[in-house]
């Protein structure tokens, strides 16, 4: 039980974070500050944080134009929610190490 604990508190905070990205650049932007790199943006989507970025994309309307965004970051919870079924349907025995 505490392994799912872990696991699930890890996709809260990574999704609160990739939200909390996209409110802080969108903020930098109107600023005129020094911005988040895109790439950090993605890295923090692939890690597991794509539906905090997603939402937080929508919900600040920042990064809507840009169609590398629009299309990439529904592709990467895509691909992220077919490993994750892929990984729920495999075999027991290829998963224990």
């Amino acid at each position: 039980m505490e392994v799912i604990l872990i696991i699930v508190s890890y996709f809260i905070i990574v999704n609160l974070l990739g939200f909390a990205l996209m409110g802080i650049d969108k903020r930098k932007a109107i600023k005129g500050a020094f911005r988040i790199p895109e790439a950090t943006l993605f890295m923090v989507a692939i890690i597991g944080g794509s539906i905090g970025s997603i939402l937080g994309m929508y919900t600040f309307r920042h990064k809507t134009r840009h169609l590398k965004f629009v299309y990439g970051m529904p592709a990467i919870l895509i691909i992220q929610l077919i490993l994750l079924f892929l990984l729920y349907r495999a075999p027991v025995e290829l998963l224990t190490i």
